[in-house]
C-alpha cells in the first residue's frame, strides 16, 4: 500500500514539476518574443498620432470637468478614409487614436461607461474606433490605440479634482486609486478584444505613480497570452522621466531622446501648434523641419510618431495634408540615420 501511495505521490510530484517547467519555458518564449515585438515595432519607423476627442470641441488641450456627450458633434460622418489617405502619402506605417483622452469620452461604445459616443446626447452615434481601424487597415496600415491613465499627479497644485480623465462611472472624486485602476485595465482589455486588430497600446501617465512596473508588465502579458503581438508603451507622468522603459517602449514627447538611447523608443512630435486642433489659427510647420527632427528620432533608435489634430468637423487642416504629401516625397524610408 506505501509503495503505491509513494508511486503516487511521485507522479504528481512530476506531473507539478513539468508543469512548472512548461509555465517556465512558455514565460521565456514571451520574453524572447517581447524583444521580438520590439524590433518589429522598430521597423515601422513613422507612424500617425491623431489628436481627435472632446478636447477638439472645447478650444483646449485639457478637458476639466465632464461635459455633454452632445458637444461631440462633427457635424456629419467623419472621413476617417481620408485620414488614412494623408497617413499613406507621407509614408507612414502605423497610426495611433485617442480612444480615451483627458476628458474621459470615449470613442467607442464601451460596456463600462455610458459617457461615449454611442451615448443618447451624442449626434454622432458610430463606433469612431471602428471606423479608424477600418480605413487604416484599407491602406495596409497597422492601428494602435491611446489610452489616458488617471495619475496622481492630476489632484496634486492647482489642477486638484478639475481633470476627471475617467467616465463619471469611475469618478475619482469617488474611486479609490485600485478601485480605478481596475476600471482602466477593464477598458484597455475591452478595447483588446473588441478590436483584435489593434497591435498596439500607447499608455498616457501609465508610471510607478500609478502601479509598479511589475504590475503594469503582469497586466501586459495577461493580454498577450490571447493576443500576443499586442505591444505596448507608457508615458511617464513626470517630465524628467519621459524616455525611461517602463513598459515595451520608451516615449518621448517633443524632446528627442538622448544620442547614447539604446531603449527602444518612440519621439511624438507636432505637425501643428497643438497636439489637439487650436481653432482657426492652427497651421502646418514645414516638411523640412519635420524632416530634420524624424531623422534626429530615427538615429537615437526611435520611432518617429508625428501628430495631427483633425478639426471640429474631424477633418485633417489642408495645410498639414500638403505637409504630409511633401514629406512623403522627400522621405526614404531605407536611408541609413543620420545624427
Amino acid at each position: 500500500m506505501k509503495r503505491i501511495l509513494f508511486a503516487a505521490m511521485g507522479a504528481l510530484m512530476l506531473v507539478a514539476l513539468s508543469a512548472a517547467w512548461a509555465e517556465d519555458k512558455a514565460d521565456a518564449e514571451v520574453r524572447k518574443s517581447v524583444q521580438q515585438l520590439q524590433e518589429d515595432f522598430r521597423k515601422l519607423a513613422f507612424g500617425m498620432f491623431i489628436h481627435y476627442n472632446m478636447a477638439t470641441y472645447k478650444g483646449v488641450q485639457w478637458v476639466e470637468g465632464y461635459h455633454s456627450p452632445a458637444d461631440f458633434d462633427p457635424g456629419g460622418t467623419i472621413d476617417t478614409d481620408a485620414w488614412a489617405d494623408a497617413a499613406k502619402s507621407a509614408g507612414m506605417t502605423y497610426a495611433v487614436l485617442t480612444a480615451k483622452h483627458v476628458a474621459g469620452f470615449c470613442l467607442w461604445d464601451s460596456e463600462h461607461t455610458t459617457y461615449d459616443i454611442m451615448h443618447p446626447e451624442c449626434p454622432y452615434k458610430q463606433d469612431l474606433v471602428a471606423q479608424f481601424i477600418k480605413s487604416f487597415k484599407s491602406q495596409g496600415l497597422k492601428v494602435g490605440l491611446y489610452y489616458c491613465w488617471r495619475h496622481p499627479g492630476f489632484d496634486t497644485g492647482k489642477n486638484k479634482g478639475k481633470f476627471k480623465v475617467l467616465p463619471p462611472e469611475c469618478d475619482p472624486a469617488k474611486h479609490t486609486l485600485e478601485e480605478q485602476n481596475e476600471f482602466q485595465k477593464k477598458q484597455i482589455t475591452e478595447l483588446i478584444e473588441k478590436y483584435p486588430d489593434v497591435f498596439y497600446i500607447w499608455n498616457d501617465a501609465l508610471d510607478p505613480g500609478i502601479m509598479p512596473a511589475e504590475e503594469a508588465r503582469e497586466f501586459i502579458k495577461g493580454i498577450r497570452r490571447t493576443h500576443p503581438n499586442v505591444i505596448a508603451s507608457s508615458n511617464w507622468w513626470d517630465w524628467g522621466k519621459k524616455g525611461t522603459l517602463f513598459l515595451d517602449i520608451a516615449v518621448k514627447e517633443s524632446r528627442p531622446f538622448p544620442e547614447a538611447n539604446t531603449a527602444p523608443g518612440e519621439t511624438c512630435w507636432k505637425l501643428e501648434q497643438g497636439w489637439f486642433w487650436i481653432g482657426k489659427g492652427a497651421r502646418a510647420n514645414s516638411a523640412k523641419g519635420i524632416m530634420g527632427q524624424m531623422a534626429t528620432a530615427h538615429s537615437r533608435n526611435s520611432n518617429f510618431l508625428l501628430n495631427v489634430g483633425p478639426d471640429n468637423n474631424g477633418k485633417i487642416i489642408e495645410s498639414s495634408f500638403k505637409t504630409l504629401a511633401e514629406i512623403g516625397k522627400l522621405w526614404d524610408p531605407n536611408a541609413t540615420p543620420q545624427p
